[in-house]
């Protein structure tokens, strides 16, 4: 029996958590390390269909972004040409012709070559358009791949069911607006590309620790009426929104006071995971039936599993996952979404699958 080999990418400082996970899945696999924040995993039982699916459904915290490697291309050999050329062979043996491709293409480290992700990305992409292939930036159900290492350039292909998403090696990349009150804002709007429409754009949303108002904002922009509690001050730029209401308390006071019901929840406040899971549960309590929640479980460095999963275990009593995750602009945290299960059904209890279940 051959021997499929993937790659997956993680942050530099969780890739010993999401390496774990995969062994914890896959005890006889082979993992190894290509680059600080890339690695490969391979055995005999290990498909990318079914390592996908596992990351989906546990779901796998730290892993960013999967694709099978097809070819491994050392150092000595990586003339720009000559990885094109690989690259176009292995879309001759993959690839549709009838449907459109994606060339995706990043560094891990720094490149040991004189050229660097985007030039790579560029060469591929006219070597598959000389087979016919049209080529588009996202969007695309099949995908090359080409991940430069110290190791030399590993080529490969995905699918967007499979790859985690769409952006090469999990690196999103966001344009910083002028109207931008906060970098945090940058997490919402990763999460808002990663789900779609899963977040609702109507209705009353609670932004628990708003303070200086960035996710309001993208709420706002979204079109949610927004509850923004904080003690501290907001960006004077949302001060006039007449659908923006300042409530400057705490959280905990806050969900005691108000008799307002929510169909979203979200907090990216600076706490211990286990006690920011808790406040979700009490948040619980003016949540519409089907709210959702967006949450940020903060972590160290130190038992960074276990920590996410303790947290997780909390929310699990109230919420349905729809998504955990360390997202490209979370640095030392991991973005949670969650539904209000059925007040009168526990966790556990089986149920019709609904539409938006790929993202558990």
């Amino acid at each position: 029996m051959s021997t499929t080999r993937i790659l997956f990418s993680a942050s530099e400082e969780y890739f010993t958590a999401a390496e774990r996970q995969i062994r914890e899945e896959f005890p006889n696999a082979t993992v190894e390390r290509l680059g600080p924040d890339l690695g490969g995993v391979a055995g005999e039982d290990l498909t990318l269909g079914r390592l996908a699916a596992v990351a989906a459904k546990r779901p796998f915290f730290f892993v960013q972004y999967l694709s099978e490697e097809i070819r491994r291309i050392r150092p000595a050999d990586a003339d720009l040409d000559k990885v094109a050329d690989a690259a176009a062979e292995i879309a001759a043996e993959r690839a549709r012709t009838s449907d459109p491709l994606a060339v995706h293409s990043w560094v891990s480290g720094t490149s040991p070559f004189d050229y660097g992700s985007g030039q790579l990305q560029k060469r591929i992409g006219t070597a598959l358009e000389d087979l016919g292939h049209r080529i588009v930036r996202s969007g695309a159900d099949q995908i090359v791949t080409a991940a430069i290492s110290r190791r030399g350039v590993s080529l490969g292909f995905t699918t967007s069911g499979d790859c985690v998403t769409e952006w090469p090696g999990g690196r999103v990349r966001l344009a910083r607006p002028k109207e931008q009150i906060s970098r945090a804002e940058f997490k919402l709007e990763e999460l808002l590309r990663e789900t779609g429409d899963l977040l609702p754009s109507s209705g009353r949303a609670m932004d628990l620790g708003a303070s200086p108002g960035g996710w309001t904002r993208i709420l706002r922009e979204r079109g949610l009426e927004v509850w923004a509690v904080d003690p501290a001050a907001l960006d004077s730029r949302l001060t006039d929104d007449q659908r923006v209401h300042h409530e400057r308390t705490t959280a905990g006071r806050f969900l005691e006071s108000t008799a307002t019901r929510f169909d979203l929840a979200v907090s990216d406040m600076r706490m211990d995971p286990v006690l920011a899971a808790r406040v979700m549960l009490d948040a619980t309590a003016r949540l519409g039936d089907g709210a959702l929640a967006v949450v940020t479980l903060k972590l160290g460095t130190r038992r960074p599993l276990e920590t996410v999963r303790n947290a997780v275990d909390v929310l699990s009593r109230r919420y349905e996952m729809l998504l955990a995750r360390q997202l490209q602009h979370n640095r030392h945290e991991i973005t949670y979404v969650g539904r209000l299960r059925e007040r009168n059904r526990p966790a556990g209890t089986s149920r019709r699958r609904r539409a938006d279940d790929q993202w558990r």
